[in-house]
């Protein structure tokens, strides 16, 4: 079965390979380990749609390792905003720096795992996607693919030892950069979570959870939790078209950005969250945001007060309205700016 499974795979993905910004089309020589590096570390959590906006910025303003590694840390954060997950953003510089330092990318799974930010997953894909190393790569779309092939009953997380002792049986020693890369394209386009296109896919004769009349039902999934729910304010805090910022503390949730100051619902007292400055304020709204772990309902506070000199440039900076998509807000603070744009108008 596995040689079978891996030749009609490959077989599929000579015709049906995505075009994808940061891939070299099959048989055509390796992409840039940069290249293949970025693109994952924005891919982890993240949708293809989302990721490609963002890998072609960054490699137009940074088209190699060095000028990423060259380029300030606050720019990188800037410009990674609205993607999420920051600390991925922070791991990029921490690693491209890494790179730099060591003379380029090191070309074996278990040196790549050292890097700031790799880890199995990534070091795998880069291991065989820029150099051609056998490397077992499971990401949720292959974790999807290998479950069904072989209907493996038992409930995710605790299926993913039986899911990587599956993908390593079938993944060959040559092309496993194109195994990978096969196995993703049809976890995202044919056999994907719901309704999968079994009549399309190349590996139907050989899909275990097909035979059984229940592909969609793997891989097995343990019940969801509900997710918690925090609430907190934010300060918007505007003098003569200019509003204030904080940039918030290095490690932690939205680590290094740019943010408005808020009242410490990270439960972090590090003094970015404390009530900006005495005076009045009057409600400007809610937003509502979902974290990974939690959902948050921020309301937000418009000052009417004029305690400017109470503000200390050590903590925070002035920024110009006109300039606002240029700070990197993160998501959930760029919501709170338009509505806070949307209050002072009215």
């Amino acid at each position: 079965m596995e040689d079978s499974v891996t030749a009609r795979l490959l077989d599929w993905y000579d015709k049906c390979a995505r075009v994808l910004p940061w891939r070299s089309p099959p048989g055509t020589p390796a992409p840039d380990p940069y290249r293949v590096w970025l693109s994952e570390v924005m891919l982890q959590q993240t949708t293809v749609a989302a990721v490609i906006a963002y890998f072609t910025k960054f490699t137009e303003r940074w088209p190699s390792i060095a000028a990423l590694a060259a380029a300030p840390e606050e720019e990188i954060m800037a410009a990674w905003a609205g993607l999420g997950y920051y600390s991925r953003a922070r791991n990029l510089v921490a690693c491209a720096r890494a790179v730099m330092e060591r003379g380029g990318f090191p070309e074996s799974e278990s040196e790549l795992r050292a890097l700031p930010g790799l880890g199995a997953y990534t070091a795998a894909a880069v291991a065989a996607i820029a150099f051609g190393r056998r490397a077992v790569v499971v990401d949720a779309n292959v974790e999807r693919v290998v479950a069904r092939l072989f209907a493996i009953d038992e409930p995710l997380p605790g299926a993913r030892k039986a899911i990587r002792y599956h993908a390593d049986s079938i993944t060959p020693q040559s092309r496993s950069g194109d195994f990978a890369q096969a196995m993703m394209d049809l976890g995202a386009t044919i056999c994907t979570a719901r309704e999968p296109r079994c009549l399309l896919c190349p590996l139907t004769s050989d899909c275990a959870a097909r035979a059984g009349g229940e592909p969609a039902r793997f891989p097995v999934k343990a019940p969801k939790k509900a997710r918690p729910e925090r609430h907190g304010t934010a300060y918007w805090i505007m003098r003569e078209g200019q509003v204030w910022l904080v940039r918030r503390p290095g490690k932690g949730l939205l680590g290094g950005m740019r943010a408005l100051p808020d009242d410490n619902w990270t439960a972090r007292s590090d003094g970015h969250g404390t009530t900006p400055l005495d005076g009045t304020w009057r409600r400007g709204g809610v937003v509502q945001h979902g974290f990974t772990h939690f959902s948050l309902h921020l309301s937000l506070a418009l000052y009417d007060g004029a305690q400017w000199a109470a503000l200390d440039s050590r903590h925070g900076e002035w920024w110009p309205l006109d300039r606002l998509d240029d700070a990197g807000l993160p998501t959930v603070f760029a919501k709170a700016a338009r509505l806070a744009l949307v209050g002072e108008t009215e």
